[in-house]
């Protein structure tokens, strides 16, 4: 496999007051391309300053991060932006899905941002919510949706603008336990079938199971 992700000396930190915090303290990591990794670590460990360093909405105090061919650190906002539409798909714990909007047009958000043709908007929403199983729910609300239903939405977004990467913030923390063996088994699904790199971060030691590979991360740093 080819290493489509790479941290070099990965520091973070952070200024709260006259406090200086390191989230992250010099981290060193590869991530294959169509690999599906496992970040597991306690509350506090820096696990989403990793992923969202990962998914360049941060960028690191010191180290470097390539992202394919691109070093974060050396981007302007606007170029990391590009790259966060085009190669990242995100999906968080509490699914951030807009209230006002149907479940067919918070998939098809995304791909209006990249000026996707209309009518390939509305073709793609209607595939990626078939794929997550959802057809019969394309015009309900988030407010008409239960936990996991508004998950697969969440993920369905994601996959809106086919990027390389789905990064998952503890994406089943505020689910069921049934809900959330339905929702790891669509990231595994998504992972084999669509040929996606998935990193997941959880603290939930049960779910790294699903994973090819898991990173351990205590206090900033990579146990094992």
């Amino acid at each position: 496999m080819s290493v489509l992700i790479k941290l070099e000396g990965v520091e973070k930190t952070y200024h709260v007051g006259n406090v200086e915090v390191c989230a992250l303290r010099g981290v060193n990591l590869s991530i294959n391309k169509g690999e599906f990794l496992s970040i597991l670590g306690p509350s506090g460990s820096g696990k989403s300053t990793l992923l969202n360093s990962i998914g360049c909405l941060d960028v690191p105090t010191r180290g470097k991060i390539h992202l394919g061919e691109f070093d974060i650190g050396e981007l302007g906002e606007s170029e990391l932006a590009q790259i966060r539409g085009k190669k990242i798909g995100f999906v968080f714990q509490s699914f951030n899905l807009i209230p006002s909007l149907t479940a067919l047009r918070n998939v098809m958000l995304p791909m209006i941002f990249q000026k996707e043709d209309p009518q390939e908007r509305i073709k793609r929403a209607h595939h990626l919510l078939g794929l997550v199983g959802l057809s019969e729910r394309i015009s309900h609300r988030p407010s008409e949706l239960s936990g996991g239903q508004m998950q697969r939405v969440a993920i369905a977004r994601a996959l809106a603008n086919d990027p390389e990467v789905i990064l998952a913030d503890e994406p089943t923390g505020n689910l069921d336990s049934k809900t959330e063996k339905e929702i790891i088994e669509l990231f595994r699904n998504i992972h084999k079938k669509e040929k996606k790199t998935v990193v997941m971060i959880t603290h939930n030691l049960g779910l790294t199971k699903y994973a090819q590979r898991v990173v351990h991360l205590k206090d900033g740093r990579i146990e094992k």
